[in-house]
């Protein structure tokens, strides 16, 4: 009876934390698109830089999730493929950002939020297909 709540817990527990994980990711991506807006017309680039640093560091979370979901929670490796890709993007983006390439940083922008919410739907799609 023990293991089998310690293993419902852990097939529970390790898919919440890579869905928290990219909705945090979404979340940021969403306050980078919101910063921008403000720095392109009031030139406030410290509140875009600090959200630049929580964004990476939100996105170095969904890889430490996907890999703890898979290897000890068992679940589809699939994910570390989007989050690793998704980190080589944003690293991409803090350089395109630095060198103040806009032309690149905007559209890299844009398709970044569009993968991270992509990704969000489905975390929760799978959800609510397992439960």
């Amino acid at each position: 009876m023990a293991t089998q709540t310690i293993s419902q817990s852990h097939s529970t527990f390790y898919p919440a934390f890579v869905r928290i994980a990219v909705a945090v990711q979404t979340l940021t991506l969403f306050f980078q698109a919101a910063t921008a807006g403000l720095l392109l017309s009031h030139h406030l680039s410290v509140l875009h830089a600090v959200g630049a640093r929580v964004m990476y560091g939100a996105a170095m979370l969904y890889v430490l999730a996907a890999i703890v979901a898979w290897r000890p929670g068992g679940g589809s490796p699939k994910p570390i493929l989007y989050g690793t890709t998704f980190l080589v993007l944003a690293s991409v983006q803090v350089v395109l950002g630095i060198t103040h390439t806009l032309s690149l940083h905007v559209p890299l922008g844009v398709l970044m939020f569009a993968m991270s919410f992509y990704q969000l739907g489905r975390e929760l799609a799978a959800r609510h297909r397992v439960s």
